[in-house]
């Protein structure tokens, strides 16, 4: 059994994730880079740690759910990251959105340390991580993937093995691809109502009880109708996931022309200062290029 774990990232993905390992039943060393990120889960029971490394240490298996490519790098091979601190037949799991390139470098080099790798990055935004309901698509050995499986019952309720190393990872990228193209979709739909005069919560209720029924209209076509962009997930982050599916798509040679017009209108959103805010403010971007 893997009792004794680590977790590394505590944002606002991880600390719930990490609290749900807890109410789990199991026993957490956590790293956060602030101290106030830690202090509700050492109340909990964990134990504060002063780096991945010492998050690492003792720990059969180790999460880290941070933000880019290279905070993974970092936190994972750097100086004093978890391979200087992971005992070999330690599994390291990533469960951030990061590049399936780097994802199988950084599993290659665990490899050579004697550390099993998991990419399992989620779905669900914070609500979902706060509820244990998350989506986690996962690429590693499937006897390893069957190893941690209890763990991640703890923190998500659609759990799937989609094959080798960063087969998580293009998993996740076409998750971004198919949500942020309908986003695209809804932000159109609801400037083309209201261009004709119509009011957009009568469009919501009416598109809620049809076939563009989805978990993208129910959330997000309801933030655009509210104009509520307190954000689930800040824009800036897809916009970062975006740019991974591109760049893998430049490396296949493979054109990908719907997410690259989402590109460009992230591109446009955050140059207007909406980074921080809701990826639902898409819409704003939809009706400035859209006015007669």
């Amino acid at each position: 059994m893997l009792t004794q774990v680590g977790f590394i990232g505590l944002g606002v993905m991880g600390k719930p994730m990490a609290m749900n390992l807890i109410k789990g039943g199991y026993s957490l060393r956590v790293y956060g880079r602030r101290k106030e990120a830690m202090a509700p889960l050492v109340e909990a029971g964990a134990v504060a740690c002063g780096s991945a490394e010492e998050a690492a240490r003792g720990c059969d298996v180790i999460f880290t759910m941070v933000t880019t490519t290279r905070d993974v790098q970092e936190v994972v091979l750097g100086e004093r990251g978890v391979i200087a601190g992971a005992r070999p037949g330690a599994i390291v799991v990533d469960m951030g959105t990061i590049s399936p390139a780097a994802t199988r470098a950084i599993a290659a080099r665990l490899a050579e340390a004697g550390i099993e790798a998991l990419d399992a990055p989620v779905s669900g935004g914070g609500i979902g991580a706060i509820s244990a309901t998350l989506s986690i698509m996962v690429g590693g050995k499937p006897e390893i993937f069957e190893r941690v499986k209890p763990l991640f019952s703890c923190m998500g309720k659609n759990i799937v093995h989609i094959g080798p190393n960063s087969a998580g990872q293009v998993a996740k990228a076409c998750n971004q691809m198919v949500m942020l193209i309908a986003l695209q979709g809804l932000a159109e739909a609801f400037t083309f109502a209201r261009r004709n005069g119509l009011d957009s919560a009568r469009v919501y209720e009416a598109l809620s009880g049809g076939a563009a029924q989805s978990r993208v209209l129910e959330v997000l076509g309801k933030r655009m109708v509210e104009r509520n962009y307190d954000p689930g997930i800040e824009a800036r982050l897809h916009y970062k996931d975006i740019q991974i599916v591109l760049d893998e798509a430049h490396t296949l040679g493979m054109a990908l022309p719907g997410t690259a017009l989402v590109m460009q209108m992230f591109n446009a959103l955050i140059g207007r200062g909406g980074g921080n805010q809701d990826s639902s403010q898409l819409i704003e971007v939809i009706e400035a290029i859209s006015k007669p």
